[in-house]
């Protein structure tokens, strides 16, 4: 019985193979090859407690409801996760907020960034601001309709002197088509579309593509 049981099972190893089961996990076919090999091969005079046969059936069916729950739920994230990324469509057209108005300065070098003008401009400037809030340098915005603008700093102030690298901060005050005052700020734009790449959603915001993450509002 020990010795046939043995053999028995090395076959049933040999037919699964390592291919099959890299792992050397036993899965629920391998397992139910055991037990019929192990039905098979008992002492008829000695066969198989009943108890110990139907707990054997009981792990089996427990181990076929774990394997369908887990199928079930990889399934269920999946379509989550795909319906989560297509709803991103949905803010098309809604403006989203990365939550900071800054730039960086390298010194003696330029930045360019862009603006967004909700309303018409009848006439306005950009400031771009210090740590402490001074306004280091002003930038004429001109008369312009409503939409996302390119400003290039030189990296002077409004003395032509260059200024320290660092952090500053873009502003915008104008006067909109109705003479009314308007302020805006870098940092806010319209989402014009959504992109996939490898799973993961990147929204166009002015003339970049940002990914989904980096919005800490949408409005």
């Amino acid at each position: 019985m020990s010795v046939s049981s043995t053999n028995n099972t090395a076959s049933l190893t040999s037919t699964t193979g390592s291919a099959t089961n890299p792992n050397g996990a036993l899965g629920k076919d391998a397992f139910l090859k055991l037990l019929l090999v192990q039905l098979q091969h008992q002492d008829p005079t000695q066969p198989t407690d009943t108890d110990k046969i139907l707990s054997q059936t009981s792990q089996l069916a427990t181990l076929e409801a774990s394997n369908n729950t887990q199928a079930a739920l990889e399934k269920l994230a999946a379509s989550l996760g795909s319906t989560q990324q297509f709803s991103t469509i949905s803010a098309i057209g809604k403006t989203a907020d990365l939550g900071s108005d800054s730039i960086a300065l390298d010194k003696g070098l330029s930045s360019t960034f862009e603006v967004y003008f909700p309303n018409a401009v009848s006439q306005g400037s950009v400031n771009i601001t210090d740590s402490s809030g001074t306004i280091v340098k002003t930038l004429d915005v001109g008369t312009n309709p409503s939409g996302v603008y390119s400003f290039t700093w030189d990296g002077t102030d409004s003395t032509g002197n260059s200024v320290d690298g660092g952090v500053y901060h873009v502003n915008a005050s104008y006067t909109d088509a109705n003479n009314a005052a308007q302020t805006t700020r870098l940092g806010a734009y319209p989402i014009d579309a959504v992109r996939f790449e490898n799973g993961s959603a990147l929204v166009k915001l002015g003339s970049n593509y940002v990914p989904l993450s980096s919005i800490k509002e949408v409005y």
